[in-house]
């Protein structure tokens, strides 16, 4: 099977995203963030997977788009649980940078697939 990166590296986002959940519920007692985010960052890579399985190239962008929002509403969560010290600087910056990698590669297949469903 092919190797799809950004189908890969939702899921990977997908699965700190819980563990994050799960530390900041536990270890923190954070509860409403920590869902908001938990939801916005699973949700991403859901909407991958249903691109790949979209019937049409309309649809494929219509499920990119919606996991590019889906990533800037985590991106949000993330930097709010930073800035109210949930999560310290250290802790914030890899997923962070994560996000933003995920928001580049999602931009680009959406400009792409743009570009050939114009052709």
């Amino acid at each position: 099977m092919k190797q799809n990166v950004i189908q890969d590296k939702s899921y990977a986002f997908a699965l700190r995203i819980v563990n994050l959940s799960r530390f900041l519920m536990v270890n923190k007692r954070e509860f409403i963030l920590s869902k908001q985010l938990l939801r916005s960052g699973t949700s991403i890579g859901a909407n991958i997977e249903e691109a790949i399985g979209g019937q049409s190239d309309k649809d494929f962008i219509a499920k990119v788009s919606i996991s590019y929002k889906e990533a800037r509403e985590s991106l949000y969560w993330l930097r709010l649980l930073r800035d109210s010290n949930y999560l310290d600087e250290t802790q914030s910056k890899s997923i962070i940078s994560d996000c933003h990698e995920l928001l580049r590669i999602l931009t680009t297949i959406l400009k792409t697939a743009k570009t050939n469903q114009q052709s």
